[in-house]
């Protein structure tokens, strides 16, 4: 392999355009790692950006209906972010429209490099990266495309594109995977086509006998897991398990398999009474059968309550299911399995599928699947409602949170920093309910932060198989990089950061240990506010009057959970009104949720019918009307 890499167009312009995802501190950090690792192995770099004339005579023609010209010469929106900049024997080349190639000085320097293959970052994806990627390929070069270094401002698009290119053009991988192979190590594929499409076809086989089943009977071996994940043995091994493959801190890792337990027995119940059929009217009824085959995308951090919430119900209902698991979680998922066959469940009602997101995708387009449920990435989103939308099949997604508590008049303001502060750095704030931010009164401010800067330092920060533990290390180190650099982004924008915890509890151990840290005072529209960090990071937002605290509460793209800290006031009835969220509180951290609720997020942190509650039964069984008699 004589491999280059291209950097298509990541210019200040098209990096700080709205709607850009993933995030432009995102895209910069990938690509930079990308560009190290290139430069170290001797691997030549190009870089390919736009460039038009002030008068616009060189732009594109479609260019001509928009506000402003973008990257033109000479100007900040032109230029490369410092951090990407072309170093001595790198070579620049220019271009005004979509494909690298259409600036002809690309394919002498690919053909002095004697490149066969083509390492491509930038934007857009559904752009100018996708062009470019075509225009290799029409040369014969082999194409891979660093999926966590490449952005699109129409993340839909994008995901069509990928699907396209991936099946013709080009290869995915992440960046850690490519530098994997500019050191000569090619890790393995991890979706083989025909192990998924026996596993749903093993699943489609089992449907036939366990929709037939009388539901108690389907319930029953619901209730049985519920009893053996509760049993002391089991639940501390489950426990441990999650402390040792992601480091959740066992108190939180039996908490959770307590949950779970709690989710199976609603589910248990939903299956006891089904509905129907129900008269509609002068010869007709509807009833509601299940759908069929489920396909179920599950993350690593709740590796068992999230899971088990979404196959029960939809196991109770009549359907069976292909689960694909988180890499991380895959040994807990197998596990958990194991005990369903211990507590009833038939072979091949649930199959389990392993490997990484291109698994997932083999999974939901799998012609044998009827629906989709996923909690993920908004990219993991943007790819399953691109499936699905195509498929024309049913699509239950949760994706994420960037969740906010107001701290507003009359607050009990040690509750109020208690309940904030374990909200956002239990589990080294690595759940979609965490307390990413809270919005307080001006005149309460200062005292506030003083008072959840001490919560914080209470917080046990330490080895995940202490029991004494609260918050823990971050997942990878490639997390902990993730969240320190949006920390030190916030920094140098002019953010105030405090660390309670000074030294890392092991500080010469494996794990990504990160210090719980509180951001005050950054700008509104700045990454540490809009973006959703997924660590342990609280951000502390002034607001002078309530007008402005709901605007800052529902001025992110997300909109999972909201809570008010505030006594008795207009306030209260305003925010029941006014926040724009699936699920509100009242003087409660914004973590945590009841089993038996509707859990589910509006805007971008939700699609279709939320999980839990009412929404099981609407989710996983579908209307049929009839009409007259057999």
């Amino acid at each position: 392999m004589r491999p280059v890499l291209l950097l298509v167009d990541l210019q200040n312009d098209f990096l700080n355009a709205p709607g850009l995802e993933p995030a432009a501190r995102v895209v910069i950090a990938n690509a930079r790692r990308l560009l190290d690792a290139a430069r170290a192995a001797g691997v030549p770099v190009l870089h390919a950006i736009t460039a038009v004339d002030a008068s616009g005579r060189d732009a594109m023609p479609h260019w001509s209906t928009q506000p402003r010209l973008r990257c033109v010469r000479g100007t900040p929106g032109h230029a490369e972010p410092p951090e990407l900049s072309p170093v001595d024997g790198e070579e620049t080349v220019s271009k005004a429209f979509f494909s690298a190639f259409s600036a002809t000085e690309l394919d002498r320097a690919l053909a002095a490099a004697r490149a066969d293959t083509l390492l491509v970052a930038g934007v857009h994806l559904h752009g100018c990266v996708r062009a470019t990627v075509l225009d290799a390929y029409q040369r014969g070069l082999a194409v891979w495309i660093a999926e966590d270094a490449v952005a699109s401002d129409d993340p839909l698009h994008a995901a069509v594109t990928r699907r396209y290119l991936e099946g013709r053009a080009a290869r995915f991988a992440s960046v850690t995977s490519l530098i994997a192979r500019l050191k000569g190590h090619a890790p393995e594929d991890d979706a083989d086509p025909r192990l998924v499409n026996e596993a749903v076809r093993r699943a489609r086989e089992a449907n036939v006998s366990w929709s037939a089943l009388p539901p108690g009977a389907r319930s029953g071996i619901l209730a049985a897991l519920a009893e053996r994940l509760e049993a002391d043995g089991e639940r501390s091994e489950l426990a441990r398990r999650m402390a040792v493959e992601v480091g959740k801190p066992v108190s939180q890792g039996e908490a959770e398999v307590r949950r779970t337990a709690e989710l199976l027995r609603h589910a248990a119940a939903l299956g006891v009474a089904p509905p129907g059929p129900v008269p509609a009217g002068s010869g007709s009824a509807f009833r509601r059968v299940p759908l069929g085959v489920v396909a179920a995308i599950t993350p690593w951090n709740n590796p068992l309550a999230i899971p088990w919430g979404k196959l029960g119900p939809a196991l109770a209902l009549g359907n069976t299911a292909v689960w694909k698991p988180a890499p991380a979680a895959t040994a807990i998922a197998g596990r958990s399995l194991e005990l369903a066959h211990a507590a009833g469940l038939p072979d091949g009602v649930v199959r389990l599928v392993a490997g990484d997101h291109r698994a997932a995708a083999a999974v939901m387009s799998d012609p044998g699947v009827d629906a989709v449920t996923l909690s993920g990435s908004s990219a993991a989103g943007w790819a399953a409602q691109e499936i699905c939308a195509r498929r024309r099949i049913p699509l239950q997604a949760e994706l994420g949170g960037n969740n906010a508590a107001i701290v507003w008049t009359g607050a009990d303001l040690d509750r109020a920093a208690s309940q904030v502060a374990r909200g956002a750095f239990a589990f080294a704030g690595q759940r979609c309910t965490a307390n990413r931010r809270a919005i307080v009164a001006d005149a309460l401010f200062p005292e506030f932060r003083e008072r959840v800067l001490a919560a914080v330092a209470s917080l046990h920060w330490g080895d995940p198989l202490d029991p004494e533990t609260e918050i823990g290390p971050l997942v990878s180190v490639e997390a902990r990089d993730r969240v320190a650099a949006a920390v030190a982004e916030a920094a140098a924008g002019g953010a105030q950061t405090a660390t309670p915890h000074r030294a890392s509890p092991d500080p010469a151990g494996p794990r990504a240990w990160y210090p719980p840290t509180v951001v005050a005072d950054a700008a509104p529209e700045s990454a540490i506010v809009q973006e959703e960090t997924f660590g342990p990071v609280l951000v502390l937002q002034r607001a002078r009057t309530f007008d402005e605290a709901l605007a800052l509460a529902n001025g992110v793209r997300q909109g999972l959970v909201a809570a008010l800290f505030a006594g008795p006031g207009s306030w209260n009835e305003r925010f029941a009104r006014e926040a724009q969220s699936g699920v509100l509180k009242w003087n409660l951290s914004t973590a945590d949720a009841d089993a038996s609720a509707p859990f589910g997020g509006w805007k971008a942190s939700g699609l279709g019918p939320p999980e839990h509650g009412p929404g099981d039964l609407e989710f996983y069984s579908r209307l049929q009307a009839l009409y007259g008699a057999p």
